[in-house]
């Protein structure tokens, strides 16, 4: 009988429930499983008295990052249920939060109650997130040197398409992040302490992104679509897992630091100070630990390696078959905004067991917008057409650029390793049908609300459909080649 191929999940891979207890926990519940039976003896035998804990092993063991962690009434990640959202910022609150961007690019903390699929969890924080999109808000000061205001309040740089922009008069166009623990630290809600609400609707071409990267087996981010209610106004948002401490913990089940690249960060080795990387690298988890000497180490390295060193080296500090899989999936899915992109979109994962990095995906909103046509030796363009001049930017375009991703695929060494990944992941991601099918699941858990109608939903769909198809034509021509 010919095997079938089982169901398509559009849905990331749940987070095992033992990636949501701390690492070091997992490694050593034998030790604290002996401490609770001696403490139980104890107990039993000295009764009353007073016992004075002797601790001798390290104590991070016994840390959990969430102590108070909210159930709510159903997975957030479920995509049979249909989510909701409310957040309620005060005027005063919302006003200090907008001026204070407005003023320096302050993405100010403030109050806010939010209810999730009808949980209520008073006073959570809110603040913007972004760059960007958050261009319509800072005024002059947001916009380069020398660039016509855009029109409206905003509107994407250097004319990117695919892009949200935020307005002030209309919250619900605000890129938020909503943090349960930065009013009321150890509060969780389903073991995430951060939520981020996605600009724009429906950006399935982000949601598809984020499916497809996991359903090839790589890290990525949880998500789900939800009707979402601020202030008073509805609309449909993607609500997407934000990177933080217990994520990080999620990754692997070996010890590790992961790092958030900054906007401005380039990959560039600046001396052996750590506080001069403090604008490039933000440290996610174990912050205590204060620890980006294995980034300034990789990149001391990478900044004396000659090409036989970096040919014949590379392997000792970085995961590459995990590097040449992310390359190739940014470059099949068309996202320009990657690592080496203007927004510098990723993170770094330090594993402490093998002593290498791996990179992360992260904010693939311009995935799947353009580039349908580029090969897999090409760079996927984002911004305006060739030749168009952007004021205020090197080169009349955005600043782009990553050395570790350009010498890796200018490597002769290395570039084989990217090839083969790359057209491993093709027939996994679109020559069997996922990337349409997925879609299609997708599509259906989106709701219809008052920012988003039927034929609005319709005409993303199509568009990316139509997408996909482009992309599939031109790689099988090329595959031909």
């Amino acid at each position: 009988m010919q095997e079938t191929d089982p169901p398509v999940s559009h849905e990331p891979p749940k987070t095992r429930l033992v990636h949501r207890v701390p690492v070091r926990l997992r490694q050593h519940w034998k030790v604290l499983a002996l401490l609770a039976a001696v403490v139980t003896g104890l107990v039993a035998v000295v009764g009353p008295y007073r016992i004075r804990p002797y601790i001798t092993s390290d104590v991070t063991i016994m840390q959990s990052e969430i102590t108070d962690n909210i159930a709510g009434t159903v997975d957030l990640f479920d995509d049979d249920a249909k989510h909701t959202l409310v957040v309620d910022i005060s005027d005063a609150q919302y006003k200090r939060m907008i001026s204070a961007y407005e003023k320096d690019g302050d993405k100010k903390w403030v109050t806010a109650d939010v209810v999730v699929d009808g949980t209520q969890i008073s006073d959570a924080a809110v603040r913007l997130k972004g760059n960007s999109t958050l261009m319509g808000l800072g005024g002059d000061r947001a916009r380069p040197q020398g660039a016509p205001a855009s029109g409206g309040v905003g509107g994407p740089p250097g004319g990117m398409t695919g892009m949200a922009v935020a307005s002030a008069e209309d919250p619900t166009s605000l890129p938020l992040l909503i943090s349960f623990d930065e009013n009321a630290e150890g509060r969780g809600y389903q073991g995430l302490t951060e939520l981020s609400v996605r600009p724009g609707s429906p950006v399935v071409n982000e949601a598809l992104a984020l499916s497809l990267t996991a359903h090839t087996g790589q890290p990525s981010q949880r998500y789900a679509y939800a009707t979402y209610t601020i202030n008073g106004k509805t609309t449909t948002r993607l609500l997407l897992e934000h990177p933080d401490e217990m994520y990080a913990n999620s990754l692997s089940d070996n010890d590790g630091y992961l790092y958030k690249a900054d906007a401005s960060s380039r990959l560039q080795y600046r001396g052996p100070d750590q506080s001069l990387y403090a604008d490039q690298f933000k440290q996610v988890n174990s912050v205590d630990d204060g620890n980006l000497q294995p980034i300034i180490n990789f990149l001391a390295w990478l900044d004396g390696a000659d090409q036989k060193e970096f040919d014949e080296h590379l392997s000792d500090w970085v995961d590459t078959e995990s590097l040449a899989r992310y390359l190739a999936t940014q470059n099949l899915l068309g996202n320009g905004d990657d690592m080496g992109g203007p927004g510098q979109n990723y993170y770094l994962w330090y594993d402490l067991s093998d002593k290498k990095i791996d990179v992360v995906s992260w904010d693939l909103n311009l995935a799947m917008t353009g580039g349908a046509t580029t090969q897999p030796d090409e760079e996927v363009q984002i911004g305006p057409p060739p030749g168009t001049e952007m004021p205020g930017a090197p080169g009349g375009m955005p600043d782009f650029g990553n050395q570790l991703k350009t010498r890796f695929l200018e490597s002769t060494a290395w570039a084989p390793n990217y090839h083969a990944a790359y057209w491993e992941l093709y027939d996994q991601m679109y020559a069997d049908g996922t990337a349409k099918a997925l879609l299609g699941d997708i599509a259906a858990t989106i709701p219809i609300t008052d920012g988003l109608d039927e034929q609005q939903l319709s005409t993303a769909v199509a568009t990316t459909d139509a997408w996909i198809t482009q992309r599939m034509e031109s790689l099988d021509a090329a595959r031909l080649r």
